[in-house]
């Protein structure tokens, strides 16, 4: 019901904004119109009508709500949704088309990646049988009799085989991370050096085997499990390109948010700048505080606020250039004074917010001891009476939902719980016996970007810019960037120090002491 009030109350006041913008647009016309009249070519001339500027409006409009605002803001003021924070122009409409172009081809090249690299798996695995088979489907009747030596051969590239196709579905077949821009260096060369390995030994098995029609079947087996030992030998060469050489940490990357500034530090092994971009994004979404643009207003509207109370009068005919002089110098003389409104600013915005959370907690808590005591009293009812934790989420949400809007709404994190959310997280925090201070955790505190659902990231689709190659490896001093649609991340590579370390030996018996009494005492 409170939903629904909130619905009309929004669709009302955007019919009354609408009404009133109609009035004064229909007023501004007749303004227009009035010369018009009188001398219709003459007005035609001299009438420009320039669309004024939306930035200045808009702050201005956010800094009287803001100093406009009290604590009981919540039951007085209409907001009007439907808006949206980005526009879209024909470039970037030009821009998405690219990006999913570049989308339709990073998928082509992942399959075709794919596909070549299973299609040589399933080359070197047959490869094997396929020496031990054919003298036996070709010339059977011309070989040499083997017996027990090439039966315990026959068992031991079995076991062998097998051994390598556990090792190779653990190392190679799982779940691709991420697209990468350009292919992975090591494991491109590792699949040439097992293609260029096969092809040798069938073309060796060719000229001195299947041309000589080779009766002597043992050393074809033999020739055979050599071949299984080196793809073994191959697999542990790539454990140790692919896995083991950047475990070691080698380099320290310091990564910076754009917009606020937020900073993390990680270490890092050798790794090739797109691999390193890949780490520091995965530790992004786990470790960074989810991008907020709301929190980023408040010293937009502030400036705007500043400059729109600046009037600039053209008497003696100057350009524009000088305007802008005029004003970056009357905004420098008024410096002076914005810091005492920033101050007081934050300092009532401090206020607000404890005052917000100390109601929430108060709600939060009442309305859990309440679901406490109709667990005690539903446990003597019907079983057919009992409540699911939906159902009692549902029941206790109406009493905390107010304090919870208008706490969300202070500290601006509104856009990223709903409704449907928040009853998932209470249910899921009243199955598992949790406290209200459990529960509270998510809203108080933002957490990182991973708590938060996809479609309310912010940032899905990733651009990496880089002065040198991607496929390159790490550096002293290199910095790259990695790009979304609303901020980037700009990442710092510093090289670990070489550390020597010295060892001084301390003898046991030096720690000897002596007590030194005097014969005259202090009183």
């Amino acid at each position: 019901m409170s939903a629904a009030m909130d619905t009309e109350s929004t669709y009302s006041g955007y019919s009354h904004y609408s009404g009133h913008s109609k009035k004064a647009h229909r007023q501004g016309r007749d303004r227009h119109k009035s010369p018009r009249s009188k001398d219709g070519s003459r007005s035609e001339k001299s009438v420009t009508i320039q669309t004024p500027p939306a930035e200045p409006l808009l702050g201005n409009d956010a800094s009287r709500a803001e100093e406009g605002q009290d604590d009981n803001w919540g039951e007085t003021t209409t907001a009007i949704t439907g808006t949206s924070e980005h526009s879209i122009s024909q470039e970037d409409i030009a821009r998405i088309s690219k990006d999913l172009e570049d989308s339709v081809g990073l998928d082509c090249k992942r399959y075709l990646g794919l596909t070549v690299a299973a299609v040589l798996g399933l080359l070197v695995f047959l490869t094997p049988i396929a020496f031990i088979l054919l003298p036996q489907i070709l010339w059977r009747d011309d070989l040499e009799p083997c017996g027990t030596v090439c039966e315990g051969l026959f068992i031991s590239v079995a076991f062998k085989l097998l051994i390598l196709l556990i090792g190779t579905w653990a190392l190679f077949f799982r779940q691709p991370k991420a697209d990468l821009p350009r292919v992975f260096v090591f494991r491109a060369l590792l699949l040439v050096l097992i293609f260029l390995f096969v092809f040798s030994y069938w073309l060796f098995y060719g000229v001195r085997i299947l041309d000589s029609k080779d009766t002597n079947y043992q050393g074809i087996v033999q020739y055979a499990v050599s071949l299984v030992d080196a793809l073994l030998f191959i697999h542990y060469l790539a454990i140790v390109l692919l896995e083991l050489r950047q475990l070691q940490p080698t380099f320290t990357v310091k990564v910076v948010r754009s917009t606020d500034g937020e900073s993390r530090y990680y270490s890092l092994g050798h790794l090739s700048i797109q691999r390193a971009a890949l780490v520091v994004l995965e530790n992004y979404y786990r470790d960074f505080t989810v991008y907020n643009p709301a929190l980023l207003t408040a010293s937009k509207s502030r400036a705007a606020k500043h400059m729109a109370g600046l009037k600039v009068y053209n008497v003696d005919g100057n350009n524009a250039a000088g305007q802008s002089r005029a004003m970056i110098a009357a905004a420098a003389r008024r410096r002076d004074s914005s810091h005492n409104e920033l101050y007081y600013e934050e300092a009532d915005h401090e206020r607000r917010v404890k005052k917000r959370r100390a109601r929430l907690v108060v709600a939060v808590e009442e309305a859990f001891t309440h679901i406490k005591r109709l667990q005690a009293e539903e446990q003597q009812k019907a079983p057919g009476e009992m409540m699911d934790p939906r159902e009692a989420a549902q029941a206790i949400f109406p009493s905390m939902a107010r304090a919870l809007q208008k706490y969300l709404r202070t500290t601006r994190q509104q856009q990223y719980h709903s409704m449907e959310s928040i009853l998932q997280h209470l249910s899921f925090c009243i199955t598992n016996n949790m406290t209200p201070k459990a529960f509270l955790e998510r809203y108080l505190n933002p957490g990182p970007t991973l708590q938060y659902d996809r479609d309310r990231w912010f940032s899905k689709q990733w651009t990496l810019v880089s002065e040198e190659a991607v496929t390159s490896g790490l550096q002293d001093g290199v910095v790259f960037v990695l790009k979304c649609l609303d901020f980037s991340l700009v990442v710092n590579v510093k090289k670990i120090p070489f550390i020597k370390l010295s060892e001084e030996f301390i003898d046991p018996k030096s720690h000897k002491f002596v007590l030194r009494l005097q014969s005259e005492t202090s009183v």
